[in-house]
Formats: C-alpha cells, structure tokens, sequence
C-alpha cells in the first residue's frame, strides 16, 4: 500500500472510541476492486455480522482487519492502533512481520476449515501459541488450554488428534485456540459453512456464549438465526461495498434495498 492512497491520520484511543474501526477500505486483486470503500465501526463488547452473497468482499474484508491481506487504500484501527502500518515522520509505513504478528496476537480468528496442525493435539493446538508467540509457561498454558476446552464442552478430547475429531469438535478447538491468545477481537470467517448440518449447532452454541460474555465479534456467516439472536448489528455487503446495515429486526425483518430482500429471500 503506497503513502499516498492512504490516510495520515493516526487514529488515537478514548474511552468513547469505537474498539474496530474500518475507513474507506479498498482491496483489488488483479485490477479487480473487491472492496470499494468499506466503512464500519464495532464497539466494544458488540457482535456484528456480515451476510451477503458469495463474492460480496465479506471474507477479503476479514481477512484485511487482522492484515493478513494488504489493503490498498483507506485505514483500519483496532483499540487505537492502526493495523499493520505505523506512522513515522509524518508519513505511513507498513510493519514488519514482527510487528504485524503481535498485532495479530490481540486479534483471533476462527477460518471455515479449522487449520489445526494435523500432527498436535488439541491441547498442543491451543497452547503452540501463547507458548511460543507470548512465552507463556508450559504448565500455565496448559491449565488455560484445560480450562478453554472445557469452555467449548471438550474437556475429555484434550489428548485427541484433529483427525479423530468430527468437523464440529475441530471448530470448537479452533474457537479455543483463538481465545488462548485472549483477544481483544475475535474474527470468524464462515465458522459452519464446512460442516454437516447435524453438526452447527454446538459451535454455533458456543459463539452464543461467547457474545453473551461480552466478546468482540465480527462474524461472516450464512446463518441467519444465529445473526437475529446474537448480533448488535447486521451488515449486507454486496459488489464490495456496504449495501444496507443496522439492528438484526431492522435488516432481516424490513429490509429497504431491494438487494439486501432478495439474498434474504433466498437463504431464509
């Protein structure tokens, strides 16, 4: 992202602020704008979902709060701090691979297909980091590990291997790995989309419960009850831009752009 398509300003922090805020963010790939000036703002303690169709930017944007995609022009700031770029001298800089990880440290993320390590445990899957990111000591990480499946109703599967887990017992362990690291905010890319119907429920459970403690949640999903009953705030994108947001009644019970009617048409 060049110095010049990127706004100097550097957010600072209050007490009023908003904990994710997102400015005029724009991403292309290949000459294809996927994200067309996205603005959005989270609170503290807020759940907010994206809905729309496949291609609509949901993931790409997702993707870009924690700066695991570059963005190309706009800003993005989480508790204050803009998101893997500095400033220095007047001017914008992007961090180094150091400083964008520990960034990422206070940002979780919970992807559609799980990424445990296949060789490790599900205890060893949520403890690798804080062991080897924060230099968290063995035994305290391993207590905290304990407690966290515990939280996700897996206590007695700690010695298992991803592969001996079903879909849903892996997503589960994936929502406790990212909660080892204790973020600030909790990112989740279409946590059910691969898993069997039968399964959703128990990790859509734990995301309940997760909101219902006060967690900081930007969640892309298709599941439109879990957005009704969870969400503070539901945010229809489409074509790379915000179509329509506002409360889960608001959006999904009187719709007022026809665009965001006819996708909720055709998954509810």
């Amino acid at each position: 992202m060049t110095d010049t398509r990127v706004t100097t300003a550097v957010p600072t922090a209050s007490v009023s602020a908003p904990l994710l805020s997102a400015r005029k963010v724009r991403k292309s790939f290949g000459g294809v704008e996927v994200l067309k000036g996205i603005s959005l703002e989270v609170a503290a303690g807020q759940v907010m979902c994206l809905l729309g169709p496949s291609g609509s930017g949901k993931s790409t944007f997702l993707r870009c709060i924690n700066h695991l995609e570059r963005i190309d022009g706009g800003r993005i700031s989480v508790d204050g701090e803009l998101i893997g770029y500095a400033a220095r001298h007047g001017r914008i800089f992007e961090m180094n691979r150091r400083e964008v990880a520990k960034q990422r440290g206070g940002i979780g993320m919970v992807f559609q297909r799980f990424n445990l390590f296949p060789h490790m445990t599900a205890l060893e899957n949520i403890t690798a980091a804080p062991i080897g990111v924060r230099g968290l000591a063995k035994p305290a990480a391993l207590a905290r590990g304990r407690e966290l499946l515990d939280r996700v109703g897996l206590a007695d599967l700690a010695q298992s291997y991803p592969a001996q887990l079903s879909g849903g017992q892996q997503q589960r362990v994936a929502i406790a790995r990212a909660l080892a690291m204790d973020p600030k905010l909790l990112l989740f890319d279409e946590p059910t989309s691969a898993l069997d119907p039968e399964l959703v429920g128990d990790v859509l459970d734990v995301m309940r419960a997760l909101a219902a403690d006060g967690m900081t949640m930007v969640v892309v999903t298709h599941e439109i009850g879990f957005a009704r009953g969870a969400a503070d705030e539901v945010v229809f994108m489409d074509g790379g831009v915000v179509v329509e947001s506002g409360p889960p009644a608001s959006v999904l019970d009187h719709p007022q752009n026809p665009r965001t009617k006819a996708f909720l048409d055709s998954v509810m």
